[in-house]
């Protein structure tokens, strides 16, 4: 398995960056730029937001994304009403999408 330690030129860099199909993890240190997109979106839409993470987990192709997000405008607020802020937030991104997995939680005070 391929590791993020080391050397690499940035054609292994970008064959490394690829890899995220049946639990093989690619490296994190550059972002495609769907998931640099959905975060834009999702900071200016969240701004108290004290966590958020989004991978592109269609192996660089921008298919279907995975978004963890932690955010103090959850509060009082069920898990599925959540899940539909950020839905909202991103109505115009998810047409072009295969599958979405989203992740909130209220940060722990």
């Amino acid at each position: 398995m391929l590791s993020c330690k080391g050397s690499l030129t940035s054609t292994m860099m970008s064959a490394v960056r690829t890899l995220r199909v049946h639990g093989v993890r690619r490296c994190l240190a550059t972002q495609t730029d769907g998931e640099v997109r959905i975060a834009k979106i999702l900071k200016e839409k969240f701004p108290s937001a004290s966590a958020l993470r989004v991978v592109d987990i269609s192996g660089g192709c921008g298919a279907m994304y995975e978004i963890h997000i932690e955010s103090s405008e959850f509060k009082g607020k069920r898990t599925v009403q959540q899940h539909q802020l950020v839905n909202q937030a991103l109505k115009e991104e998810i047409q072009g999408m295969h599958g979405l997995r989203i992740f909130t939680d209220v940060p722990k005070d």
